[in-house]
């Protein structure tokens, strides 16, 4: 039924798993409960998570690096009551108080993401939703048929959860979860499989691309979270046989797909549950809205539909930092940063990178001299690590708007200038 690495797990594996986590979570004992979850190893984070699905509860999924003060505040933002972590015996939480989301009702699937201020939030997508999107995506996207999925990214995102794990499962495929996202493993892996379909990020894309000899070539490969550049994409796609494109948010799931790339910012034919609206050429791009079954999602994405219905991404509006596809939000990393010792300001902000795309820059304004190793060891113990800051730089003082918050653009363009830098540089 599923395979995680080398090892093959049967339907009666993971049925038998369900069970004894739905018993030593005590799911029964906790109807209609929120819950966070966090685990290192990827068969023990799936156990719980379709357990917690089964009795119908809600479950906030968290990357299996976050360390655990961070994972508290998150569980916590999410209206969770309890967090496992690494361990399925719950710490009971007290979530925030306010929290809309935080009410009875069916299950949910939970995920932060950002509203139209930059600010996160937490989406709350009932399971329903979710089986509506993966018979959609099974019943539109009909190419990988026959195909494995193999899954190089994590299956606490939506894009390997739900698009590569779940949907391979209603596919009647055995889908491979790997959890290194090592090129070479991943190579090794994709020569012992039929016919493969990588899910997986554009970095790991890439390196595969350079790593494979001149006459080996990817049976097919999914992107997704962030456009490939141009040069990655031309190397890429000439080692690909079949090279396919999703687009997506959190509070939509996944929007569209591209069954053959032939441009890197072709994101694909909407899904059939979905309208879509945005521009009518390159000329005069507009957001892109979703509306479906859940309401209208503003996805904060400028782009465009094609004559025959492809829709074509412009530009991102938001601040989010799309870090090899996964989203860091600004205002976690500064959350963080302020309340280290000496620091009195701090604002995240992103940067370009030539291997993930994107990366988090830090500006920060402290009482005395601060050196970055000092804000990085911080970081390091309270972050994931794709919401780790690249780059770290000590200011004066830091721009702020009309309305006293800090200008994150303006911050970029100082810093782009090199006029933001007056402290201690990494």
């Amino acid at each position: 039924m599923i395979r995680i690495d080398d090892r093959h797990y049967a339907r009666a594996d993971i049925e038998a798993l369900t069970a004894r986590s739905a018993e030593q979570a005590q799911l029964m004992r906790r109807p209609g409960a929120r819950v966070a979850a966090c685990f290192s190893a990827t068969i023990d984070w799936l156990g719980l998570f379709f357990a917690v699905r089964a009795a119908g509860g809600s479950l906030l999924p968290l990357h299996p690096s976050t360390p655990l003060p961070a994972a508290r505040r998150m569980a916590r933002d999410a209206g969770c009551n309890y967090l496992f972590y690494n361990s399925l015996t719950p710490e009971e939480l007290v979530p925030e108080d306010g929290d809309p989301e935080a009410v009875a009702g069916p299950g949910r699937l939970l995920q932060m993401s950002s509203g139209t201020t930059g600010a996160p939030k937490c989406i709350a997508r009932d399971w329903s939703a979710i089986d509506r999107e993966i018979e959609s995506y099974v019943g539109f996207f009909r190419e990988p048929e026959g195909m494995t999925p193999v899954i190089a990214c994590p299956t606490t995102h939506s894009y390997g959860l739900i698009c590569g794990l779940l949907v391979g499962l209603r596919r009647g495929a055995v889908p491979v979860v790997l959890d290194t996202g090592n090129p070479k493993h991943v190579l090794k892996t994709l020569r012992e499989v039929e016919r493969p379909l990588l899910y997986s990020s554009p970095v790991i894309l890439h390196a595969l691309a350079k790593l494979m000899p001149a006459d080996e070539t990817i049976h097919a490969a999914m992107t997704s979270g962030t456009l490939l550049p141009e040069p990655w994409f031309a190397r890429i796609r000439a080692r690909t046989r079949h090279m396919f494109q999703q687009y997506g948010c959190s509070e939509a799931g996944c929007i569209a797909i591209n069954p053959d790339m032939t441009a890197t910012n072709e994101l694909g034919y909407p899904l059939p549950h979905h309208e879509l609206r945005a521009g009518t050429d390159a000329g005069t791009p507009d957001e892109i809205v979703v509306s479906g079954a859940e309401g209208e999602v503003r996805t904060r994405d400028l782009g465009y539909r094609k004559p025959d219905g492809m829709l074509v991404f412009v530009s991102r509006l938001d601040d989010t930092i799309n870090v090899s596809g996964i989203n860091v939000y600004p205002g976690e990393v500064e959350d963080v940063v302020m309340t280290m010792p000496g620091v009195t300001d701090a604002v995240a902000f992103r940067k370009s990178d030539p291997f993930a795309g994107e990366r988090v820059a830090l500006a920060f304004t402290a009482s005395g001299p601060l050196a970055p190793a000092a804000i990085r060891g911080w970081c390091q113990e309270r972050l994931a690590a794709h919401q780790q800051p690249a780059e770290i730089i000590q200011a004066d003082s830091l721009p702020r708007m009309a309305n006293g918050k800090i200008s994150r653009r303006r911050v970029a363009e100082l810093h782009a200038g090199g006029a933001l830098v007056t402290g201690a540089v990494q």
